[in-house]
């Protein structure tokens, strides 16, 4: 019997109704939407008009201002790369926050060593950024702000009204990783100052490998250098063919998901709410991040006293989570420490990610198997001590 499946944060099956309408794309309209010439490449090229007008409208945006990707690591090194070389005769200087998801820190980090200067916002013990430290690190060179939506790790929602609020004042462009939050959340890019937003599909019940940029084109008109040439692509932003069956999946992924949203998160929230009460009945658990506000299917858990590889080895059999991002396997969360938990208390901890398929059957078969190995885990490490 395969376990029970709750790391739908990481990624999530396919689903049916995304399948069926990308399946023509693989074969019987095979075209290259850059082939104008024929019919073949309209046939393609109108699959990917449609798809681009489909994942606008899930943002409240306009379709010249998506541009398509490999996923979110790409869009999030397009949108910070592309705006550190458009603007870096204005400054050199971007801000984000420690727990972002390494496809931001990690490209903060690379411009660092092209000269920029990058500072690395702490957050409060809940997850959040104080609004107030990020105003005082602005300086008159600051270019960017990048700061995530909903993180991965443990769920919590930033405040990006706040944030752009404070950005826009300062003529400061704001770019956002919606990776965890795009179709899970409220978007709409008219009503917050966001100028660059990133998302992908696979977190939403879309295929792997394909993603999207938002670029604000009116008031700011943002510009961007490309980072991948060779074609005309993608308004001449990102070269290389499209993978039309690809976009075909994620703007059906996004427009059910949206379609579906508000009754999906409040079952969500309901079985998230469920497992944190059962496992509270637990002696000494600690939640991750705030309750509130949080996405709906996220729980982080520690489990304090216990070894968090035998935990771990104990959970496998039973059931899919994690201790932190899938992209940063076998590493400490630095989500965690950051909240201010010990390298031993980060690899204790759980973080589980309710999805389509989560059902509230597998919410009490996990809390029966914790019920189960937890007294014998903390009697291990007691008697080790």
């Amino acid at each position: 019997m395969r376990p029970i499946y709750l790391d739908y944060h990481a990624t999530t099956p396919l689903e049916e109704r995304v399948w069926e309408a990308m399946m023509p794309y693989w074969r019987e309209k095979f075209g290259n939407p850059a082939s104008r010439g024929h019919y073949y490449g309209w046939e393609a090229q109108a699959a990917v008009e449609l798809a681009r007008e489909q994942v606008a409208a899930s943002l409240n945006s306009t379709p010249e201002s998506i541009i398509f990707t490999s996923g979110a690591t790409e869009a999030n090194n397009l949108a910070i790369k592309g705006v550190a070389a458009a603007y870096h005769a204005q400054g050199r200087h971007l801000v984000t926050v420690q727990t972002e998801h390494r496809a931001v820190l990690d490209t903060c980090r690379y411009l660092e060593s092209l000269g920029f200067s990058v500072t690395y916002l702490p957050v409060q013990a809940d997850g959040l950024l104080d609004v107030e430290l990020l105003r005082q690190s602005l300086r008159p060179e600051t270019i960017l702000v990048s700061v995530m939506a909903a993180n991965n790790e443990i769920g919590v929602l930033q405040p990006l009204a706040e944030i752009g609020a404070i950005c826009r004042e300062r003529g400061i462009l704001l770019h956002t990783d919606a990776a965890q939050a795009a179709g899970k959340i409220p978007l709409d890019v008219q009503a917050l100052p966001i100028d660059l937003l990133s998302l992908t599909a696979h977190k939403i019940g879309g295929p792997r490998g394909v993603g999207a940029l938002f670029v604000r084109r009116d008031t700011p008109r943002v510009q961007l250098v490309p980072q991948l040439h060779g074609g005309a692509q993608e308004q001449g932003w990102r070269a290389g063919t499209l993978a039309v069956p690809l976009l075909v999946g994620l703007a059906t992924a996004l427009t059910l998901t949206l379609a579906e949203q508000e009754v999906e998160q409040a079952r969500l929230l309901a079985l998230r709410t469920d497992l944190w009460q059962e496992l509270q009945k637990l002696d000494d658990v600690l939640l991750n991040g705030a309750w509130s506000p949080r996405l709906a299917g996220n729980l982080n858990v520690t489990f304090p006293g216990v070894n968090g590889a035998e935990l771990h080895q104990h959970l496998q059999p039973v059931m899919a989570v994690s201790s932190g991002s899938a992209c940063s396997t076998g590493q400490p969360s630095h989500v965690l420490q950051a909240l201010g938990r010990s390298v031993q208390a980060a690899a204790s901890s759980v973080r589980f990610g309710l999805g389509r398929g989560t059902t509230a059957g597998e919410i009490q078969q996990v809390v029966n198997h914790f019920q189960e190995i937890l007294p014998l885990l903390r009697q291990k490490s007691y008697i080790r001590t």
